[in-house]
């Protein structure tokens, strides 16, 4: 798995700009080409009795976002990174995922909505969707987060985002791709934080020694991890825990000086995260690091 082509959807909020720029550092790790995207909803340039657009309302704000663009490009002054652009009208979602497929990206990242006082998540359900349908790895990216630990109210800017990788595996096909998308991150980790959560109702009934193997045969998988890790030439540790798996992964990546959490999507998961909110979800909403999901 390489990370060679990179989508960068933005609706030009506060801190977009600095968002991509730390993005850039995948350059390191064989980043080629970046395309920007802005998708207009079709609702801002419509007019109903005919189903039409505003031709002269589409207009300016293409150009706007175009210029926008070009400002960003312009003070990027990157050679080695080709950058495109793709300007739409329609719905969000569907076009993110027709530009990612037309432009065959490695790598779709997304914004969150900023947070209000009253709002409790980070994911609103348009971002949620993109999660649960791409077939290509996401990032939810998170550049300036106010949340709560320990009673208080603190800020962070997550601008390394590579460096400390936290990998939450639960030892599925999709976690197995994570490590490798991990481990393709080459040249910009320090070192990778290998996690599992054996879950507080899997060990609810267990007899102590039950528990035991369990703990056992989790400590063999994870030094297997760690083992892969460390063959590729990048430091590792791995951690196990017990207990509520999404409260366990964010405290570990609290813990331990995470920059980011690596999660792979699995299918029954992802059925209650859609409709219910699952770990995955859970993580990405909660956390205030950016949360990299590997389908």
């Amino acid at each position: 798995m390489a990370f060679k082509t990179l989508l960068y959807h933005t609706r030009f909020r506060e801190l977009a700009f600095n968002s991509l720029k730390s993005l850039l550092e995948l350059k390191a790790a064989g980043l080629k080409k970046v395309v920007l995207a802005h998708v207009i909803p079709r609702e801002d340039v419509a007019f109903v009795p005919y189903g039409g657009t505003l031709k002269e309302d589409e207009n300016r704000i293409r150009e706007e976002a175009r210029r926008k663009f070009d400002d960003w490009i312009q003070t990027i002054d990157d050679p080695q990174i080709h950058f495109c652009q793709r300007i739409e009208v329609g719905a969000a979602n569907a076009d993110i995922l027709e530009i990612a497929k037309v432009e065959k990206v490695d790598l779709i990242v997304v914004g969150r909505k900023k947070r209000t006082v009253l709002e409790k998540v980070y994911v609103g359900t348009h971002v949620l969707d993109i999660l649960r349908r791409s077939n290509v790895p996401v990032l939810m990216s998170k550049y300036m987060v106010q949340y709560e630990w320990q009673g208080e109210s603190l800020m962070r800017t997550n601008e390394q985002i590579w460096k400390r990788p936290l990998l939450a595996s639960d030892w599925s096909e999709p976690s197995r791709r994570a490590l490798d998308a991990t481990l393709a991150l080459k040249g910009l980790v320090e070192k990778i934080m290998v996690t599992h959560v054996l879950g507080a109702r899997r060990i609810k009934n267990l007899e102590p020694p039950a528990v035991k193997r369990l703990e056992d045969e989790s400590v063999k998988r994870l030094q297997s991890y760690c083992r892969e890790v460390d063959d590729a030439g990048i430091s590792s540790e791995y951690h196990l825990a017990m207990g509520r798996t999404v409260e366990e992964i964010i405290k570990m990546s609290r813990d331990y000086g995470a920059t980011m959490i690596v999660i792979g999507r699995t299918g029954k998961d992802w059925f209650h995260e859609y409709w219910l909110g699952g770990v995955s979800h859970q993580i990405a909403e909660l956390s205030e690091l950016p949360v990299l999901l590997i389908p």
